[in-house]
């Protein structure tokens, strides 16, 4: 799902562990910069991220989706052509835990989807594995190096899911031939009161 730009100059596993310690702590540096600038929003990515930070130019905000629980069929997937420029999604952080919540709580967590490829990335379907999650996609098409942002809801008193631990999903169906359907999950521990 998430991969990482391997550097031309790792070609052992301690260059590539360096490269890597050296990228984190350069986005790490960058991240913490722009944030003292007030000009950059930035999250936090994983092991293998290359880019941990996004400018709000860089967010996608035209044609946005509203992802509910509907399995029925979708529109069919408008992949390219073979052999040109393709989307790549990379979606740093896959997952959230909201820890423990309360019984009739209502959760929100913002993700983000990249097109970290060479062609529009198109959304042609998303929905959600439950009734008690709905999500927010601020685009259905993302160019080439921008961000759309997914606002993922979760309401505990949806159903009585009081005393569990619950995990729902977003599907996002788009047209990298590689990723076509791509999730996003959320947990949490719903407590009794």
């Amino acid at each position: 799902m998430t991969q990482g730009r391997k550097s031309p100059s790792a070609k052992n596993p301690a260059d590539k562990s360096a490269a890597a310690r050296r990228r984190k702590r350069r986005n790490g540096i960058l991240v913490l910069l722009a944030a003292a600038a007030g000009g950059v929003v930035g999250y936090l990515g994983f092991a293998g991220d290359s880019d941990a930070s996004y400018a709000p130019e860089d967010v996608v905000r035209e044609k946005p989706i509203h992802a509910v629980h509907e399995m029925g069929g979708g529109q069919r997937i408008p992949f390219l052509p073979a052999g040109q420029p393709q989307p790549r999604i990379d979606i740093p952080q896959e997952s959230y835990n909201f820890g423990n919540i309360g019984a009739n709580a209502v959760v929100t967590r913002t993700f983000v989807v990249r097109n970290a490829g060479e062609a529009p990335l198109t959304i042609a379907r998303a929905f959600t594995t439950c009734g008690c999650t709905t999500a927010d996609i601020s685009a259905r098409v993302i160019p080439p190096g921008k961000v759309a942002l997914v606002k993922v809801r979760f309401d505990a008193g949806f159903h009585d899911t009081r005393g569990q631990m619950v995990q729902r999903g977003v599907i996002i169906e788009n047209n990298d031939r590689n990723n076509s359907r791509a999730e996003i999950w959320v947990r949490a521990s719903v407590g009794t009161l």
